[in-house]
């Protein structure tokens, strides 16, 4: 065991260095004045005052938590039927399923989101199409609904996993049990299959929720910087402004609010157990 633990020493460096420091280094910076040099750290809560007291920025952030909310809804809405008609298919389909819904995540999802560019575009494959209908004037691309899009297409493979998977391992003698009992398939369905699936689903909202509100070249790209969500925020203050201090601290409001998130999923989670337990 000693050796064991000895053995890990490399790996909890590692992990020390990788995601301990920088966060530390962001947290520091958004605690110092304007500069980067720890050496003469001055602190100052003046970066968090100016994004409270700012509407402008408070709006940015109310808009990445409206979009990244509606984009977990879209995704559960979608991802649970698929997910259940897949785990109703026989061992070999559902292989082909998984992969089919795996596939597109192998390539860059910047380049997935650059080919919806072409397909939204005027005289793309859409419009293209909506042309024969006789709408020809419709507006797709740098619009809310082609960042809700874009958001939706990277992101609805994750929840389609993590609910299939939870389905799939489901005991399927509760499910007969319920049939047995004389349940309904809506009653079998509210009262076994969707409480038994509940981790899959808090999983997939998870990873759904997170990467959506934080994400910043979909609404880049789609949204063609007319639709500024938090995400490409943080990047101007960083890359453009060179505000390194201001971006810091947006970036600790956005990592406490993910961290709020996630405990607030895993309390429901616990919930969910105990109830289990307690029936």
């Amino acid at each position: 065991m000693k050796k064991f633990s000895q053995l890990a020493i490399p790996y909890i460096v590692w992990a020390a260095m990788m995601l301990v420091l920088p966060m530390a280094l962001i947290a520091l910076y958004s605690f110092m004045q304007q500069g980067n040099a720890i050496i003469s750290f001055s602190f100052t809560l003046e970066h968090y005052k100016k994004f409270f007291t700012d509407p402008d920025f408070l709006l940015v952030l109310w808009r990445s938590l409206v979009i990244a909310i509606k984009t977990t809804i879209i995704c559960l809405a979608i991802g649970y039927p698929v997910a259940y008609y897949i785990s109703k298919c026989r061992e070999s389909l559902q292989n082909f399923f998984v992969l089919a819904i795996t596939l597109p995540t192998w390539i860059n999802a910047l380049v997935r989101t650059y080919a919806w560019i072409g397909i939204l575009s005027e005289g793309g494959i859409i419009q293209t199409v909506l042309g024969f209908f006789g709408f020809k004037e419709v507006e797709l691309l740098y619009t809310e609904g082609a960042v809700l899009l874009g958001m939706v297409y990277n992101f609805l493979p994750f929840m389609i996993l993590q609910i299939n998977t939870s389905l799939c391992k489901m005991d399927h003698s509760l499910i007969e049990a319920s049939a047995d009992l004389g349940a309904t398939g809506t009653q079998t369905f509210r009262r076994v299959i969707f409480p038994l699936s509940l981790p899959g689903v808090i999983n997939g909202i998870t990873l759904v929720f997170l990467p959506a509100v934080s994400s910043f070249f979909i609404p880049k790209l789609l949204g063609g910087g007319q639709y500024f969500l938090i995400g490409n925020l943080i990047e101007n203050q960083f890359i453009t402004a060179g505000e390194w201090n201001f971006g810091s601290a947006i970036s600790m409001i956005m990592a406490i609010v993910m961290m709020l998130m996630m405990m607030a999923v895993r309390t429901v989670e616990k919930r969910n157990q105990g109830g289990k337990e307690d029936h």
